[in-house]
């Protein structure tokens, strides 16, 4: 006989602490059935209190009941496992579960666009049997289903207005939409599409010329490695070779002095020597002396005076002398001379040492695409603004005033001219842009700018410290006091380029595109400070990039 189908819902079998069909099942004395392993595991935590309770209704026993197997359910639960073999698996996290299934959730196989449901591997069959729903639109399982229901009118959307560029139902086309542009979606897409694979072609395109600037920035960044490298290991070389042909001839000098002094320490040594002689003969010819004048015998005095009064031969040492400074303060002298002299070489000729060239191996931006890589973003510094300056904007736009903004006292304060200093210092490669009204001045200047004096120090461009593009009816730039008057027409937008480490300073006038006004080069030895000028009724304002 045919083995019954079972109809039943696979919560009844399931186990209460685990949540899972029943694997050997037991039945405790309330009737209610559990996993073997699960009853016995919530039983041993209740083995101190000698107290046992069922996990789903909380009765009571004592002693701990003894569990016996439950054949029916283990068989009916064996029937069960194999029925779902084939069913639909449930829905996990994050997976789209069945609109149609009851109590336990299947993951959802197909969408339909004409139910907006989903449904799993078995409630889906209907859409293939029953004649009606055949011609249903079936797709990939999504979440999104609601987004295609007109909020309006709880209609499905499936007309594209082109006035509005936006997806509308049919109701929406006989009143907010009337008389617009409008198409099905499916008619509109092909437009759409290759639309769409433009962006594409365009986005592949700029993905292909940013992969050939990245090749050519990392090839230039280990060009400049290497080429670093080699410097470095040639300067160790070169100076290695210096230090030693010094240090030789340190010691040839070394070895020259111990030589005269060995050889007037041996002629000094032998002067001692017969010094010591000397004194040892006239001790003992002054102790004869000593002892004849003692005598009372007349005749013996005057034989023996006789004999000693003849000249004992002994030269003259007064004349004698030893050379205690021979040379050594020459050596010292001409050292110290060679010394400054060479220390004033090795500054001179360092300084004709190209290391910009080494710097700049990076290529130098062309289109402003490629300055506004190095933008820098600027503020003005309050610390430094003139009383006459008003700052806005967050400290990026500043105008002049003929009223004094009482300022508290600052050492860093411009107080003779109406100037400011950007907070941020400038180091290899900075790009900005500035916007101008009136008449300015738009410069770069070491910190150290004077603030209190009267005269040219504090001036932006007429000083060594700064450097400045004079922006009025016409274009002027400055540096040293040196004015160089600039043929191009104003521009309201400049830009200012900064190679710290090559010494490249440039303006440019900005607009479609981008002119070269004025470019000056410069070895900068400390970091530099974007200043500005703002004259009468004049305004300035940094610019964001864009």
């Amino acid at each position: 006989m045919a083995e019954a189908s079972i109809s039943v819902d696979q919560d009844q079998f399931s186990c209460p602490v685990c949540l899972d069909l029943l694997k050997d099942p037991v039945t405790v004395p309330c009737g209610h059935s559990f996993c073997m392993v699960c009853i016995n595991s919530c039983w041993d935590q209740e083995d101190q209190r000698g107290l046992y309770s069922c996990p789903q209704c909380r009765e009571t026993f004592t002693p701990r009941p003894v569990l016996r197997r439950n054949y029916f359910i283990a068989e009916m639960s064996e029937k069960l496992k194999k029925t779902e073999v084939r069913a639909a698996p449930p829905a996990g996290s994050g997976d789209v579960e069945c609109d149609f299934c009851t109590g336990r959730k299947r993951k959802a196989a197909k969408s339909c666009l004409t139910c907006l449901a989903s449904f799993c591997e078995d409630h889906i069959k209907n859409h293939s049997e029953i004649p009606a729903l055949k011609k249903h639109k079936l797709v990939k399982v999504s979440t999104r289903l609601q987004e295609k229901i007109c909020s309006q009118h709880d209609e499905m959307m499936k007309i594209y207005c082109r006035t509005d560029r936006s997806c509308i139902c049919y109701l929406c086309t006989l009143e907010k939409h009337k008389g617009h542009d409008t198409v099905s979606a499916a008619a509109e897409r092909p437009q759409k599409q290759r639309e769409l694979e433009e962006m594409q072609r365009e986005v592949q395109q700029m993905i292909q010329e940013k992969q050939k600037k990245l090749q050519e920035l990392e090839q230039a960044v280990n060009t400049l490695k290497r080429c670093a490298q080699t410097a470095v290991e040639d300067t160790e070389r070169i100076c290695t070779e210096l230090i030693c042909s010094i240090e030789k001839k340190r010691s040839e000098l070394t070895e020259l002095i111990r030589a005269q002094e060995e050889a007037e320490l041996s002629a000094a040594e032998e002067l001692l020597e017969k010094l010591e002689q000397e004194i040892a003969d006239l001790k003992r010819r002054n102790t004869e002396l000593e002892q004849l004048s003692l005598t009372e015998d007349h005749i013996h005095f005057l034989q023996s005076f006789q004999s000693l009064s003849i000249s004992s031969g002994s030269e003259d040492s007064s004349s004698i002398s030893v050379h205690q400074h021979l040379s050594f303060d020459g050596v010292r002298s001409a050292l110290s001379d060679l010394k400054e002299r060479l220390e004033e070489f090795c500054r001179e000729e360092f300084s004709k040492i190209p290391l910009q060239a080494v710097l700049s191996s990076l290529p130098e931006p062309k289109s402003r695409e490629d300055f506004l890589q190095y933008f820098c973003q600027l503020t003005l510094d309050p610390n430094t603004t003139h009383h006459h300056l008003i700052l806005s904007d967050e400290n990026r736009a500043v105008k002049r005033s003929d009223e004094d903004q009482h300022y508290s006292a600052h050492p860093e304060r411009f107080d003779c001219r109406s100037q400011v200093l950007s907070v941020e210092s400038l180091s290899g490669r900075c790009y900005w842009e500035v916007e101008w009204s009136g008449e300015v001045e738009i410069s770069v200047s070491y910190k150290e700018i004077s603030r209190k004096i009267m005269g040219n120090e504090w001036w932006f461009g007429r000083n060594n410290h700064s450097w400045s593009l004079w922006c009025s009816s016409s274009l002027t730039f400055w540096h040293r006091y040196i004015w160089t008057e600039l043929p191009a027409p104003p521009s309201f937008r400049i830009g200012v380029y900064v190679d710290h480490s090559a010494g490249t300073l440039s303006f440019y006038s900005v607009s479609d595109t981008m002119t070269l006004l004025h470019t000056v080069h410069y070895t900068f030895t400390r970091p530099l400070y974007a200043g500005f000028w703002v004259g009468d009724g004049s305004t300035l304002r940094l610019c964001d990039k864009q």
